[in-house]
């Protein structure tokens, strides 16, 4: 896993995550999860097993922040126990439109790219360009 439960005690009071789940750590592990695939989703430009496979220091701080928003955001809509519902809306929303802003290339993190098997930078747009060879007619 990515997130672990036990690193959300930094956007959350472990009191807080304890009434939503009511003990029952697996919501907590499913909104990491669903967290998780979601932030995935908006960067398919880059190396997705390098990037979240890293593990503790070796992970982005900025990508493990920008996860915990977002899984939080899925937590608290089970329950809402004395949160700043705003302000979570207002982190997962500034997380999206970062995301967001990855995905376009107006925001360029040193993230892993995806490599084919010569070395070569995968093209991940979702548009391709190319021709056919120019043909010479005239001699």
């Amino acid at each position: 896993m990515f997130v672990e439960p036990s690193e959300l005690y930094t956007h959350l009071y472990p009191e807080s995550i304890a009434a939503i789940s009511g003990d029952d750590e697996r919501l907590l592990i499913d909104a990491l999860s669903a967290g998780t695939s979601e932030v995935k989703g908006y960067l398919h430009a880059f190396d997705l097993d390098k990037l979240f496979s890293a593990q503790g220091t070796d992970r982005d701080s900025l990508l493990v922040m920008r996860v915990k928003d977002v899984a939080i955001w899925h937590y608290i809509n089970i329950a809402n126990p004395n949160i700043n519902y705003a302000d979570r809306e207002k982190r997962y929303r500034y997380s999206i439109e970062w995301l967001k802003g990855v995905q376009k290339g107006d925001i360029v993190p040193d993230f892993p790219k995806q490599l084919d098997p010569n070395g070569d930078k995968i093209n991940t747009s979702q548009f391709a360009t190319g021709s056919n060879p120019k043909r010479d007619n005239h001699v």
